[in-house]
Order: C-alpha cells, then structure tokens, then sequence
C-alpha cells in the first residue's frame, strides 16, 4: 500500500517555463529558446557541482543559469530583464490539474510531501504563490545534504520524512533521470512524462508513465 506520494517540484508540480512565459514580450524573439536554455543549464550545474562535490545552492544554480542564457541569447546587458524573470521564478505557475489531484489523494488519506533540489525558501514561496500551503506538506530539500538528485541519499530524505519502506512511497516526477534515480534507490516511481519524451534509462513498460498527474490516483 502507498502511504505517501511524494512530488519532484520543478517541472512537476510548476512550470518551469511560466516564468519566462509570463515575460515573454520584455525577452523577446528567443523567449523560448533562453528558457529552454535555462532549464538546460540549471540541471547542468546541480550535475556537475555534485561531482566536483562543490556545493552551490538551487537558487545560485538557477541565477547562474539564467544569466549564461541571457548571455548567449545577447541579453547580458539587462540586468532588469534577469531580475524580472528571477522573480517570477519565486512565483512559478502550478499546472492546472495539480490542485485538485492532491486535495483528492489528501482526502484518500494518502500523506502528501514535495521533494526537490530547491532550496526551503524557494520551496515555501512556490508552494505558497501555487496557493497549496494550507496542505501541510513537508518540503523536503537536498539543502541539509549538499548533494543533488540523483544521489541515493537524496531519495532516502523521503523514508525518513514518513517513517516509511520504499515501496510504501510512489514517487513522481516529469523527468526521466529523477524517476530513474528514485527507482534505483527503492521508491515506487511515476514518469509524468509532460512532454511526450522518448524512453529514457529503460523506464518505459518499468515504471508507470502518464501524461499528466491527473490520473496519478488510478495509477497507484
């Protein structure tokens, strides 16, 4: 029986790309491809900080990301720009079915956390700009380890937060390497490939893989 769902925050429960989105008249022509861009950069530099084990937190990641983006999409000189768009990265957009899928899982009597790489402030301001802090869920950060996902002990953050085995918390995230890493440290995992993404890591037919979360319930 699942006694948690526990949520990847980034790309899963927000839309990465709303914040730039929501400015895409102030960047431009290549709004997509700086967010694009961004996100790309942003996952680079958790990767590689992990490996050089030189810690740097999500929010350095993400201002040093943003501003390579800007920088290689001519845009460097806006300082404005990246604090428009690092402000509105504190506020992302929560995907439309996000609420109600966790009232209705909450309600089951399912317990509800988040775990991300975000640090505990980024995590408390989405959760609280998303309109979801009156759940109650613990936002578990990699912060106290100094390590990013995919690292097994970020993963174990989740059995300790429930007092619970692995297979008794379903997992769910919209990228592939998240969904591998959980699944290689025990967790039940759920691929919300938002994206329609090819298989990746041998996940297709293994794991469960849904468009969205919004028929998370009858999955698990």
């Amino acid at each position: 029986m699942v006694k948690a769902c526990v949520f990847d925050a980034y790309g899963t429960l927000f839309d990465v790309h709303s914040a730039v989105a929501r400015h895409a008249a102030a960047v431009g022509p290549a709004a997509d491809a700086v967010s694009r861009m961004w996100r790309t950069k942003q996952l680079e530099y958790t990767w590689v900080r992990s490996l050089m084990r030189r810690h740097a937190d999500f929010w350095e990641c993400t201002v040093e990301a943003l501003d390579f983006a800007l920088e290689a999409h001519g845009l460097g000189n806006r300082p404005d720009l990246a604090s428009l768009l690092l402000g509105a990265y504190r506020g992302l957009t929560p995907f439309p079915e996000v609420r109600g899928v966790l009232d209705a899982l909450k309600a089951s009597g399912v317990r509800l956390g988040i775990l991300s790489n975000g640090t505990p402030e980024m995590l408390a301001a989405a959760v609280e700009s998303a309109g979801l802090a009156d759940l109650g869920m613990p936002l578990l950060s990699v912060e106290p380890l100094g390590v990013y996902k995919p690292d097994a002990r970020v993963y174990r953050l989740a059995l300790d937060a429930f007092d619970a085995e692995p297979g008794e918390i379903s997992f769910q995230s919209s990228n592939a390497w998240d969904v591998a890493g959980a699944r290689a440290f025990g967790l039940r995992a759920v691929w919300i490939n938002r994206t329609g993404q090819p298989d990746e890591y041998g996940l297709r037919g293994e794991v469960t893989e849904l468009p969205s979360l919004e028929r998370l319930a009858d999955a698990l």
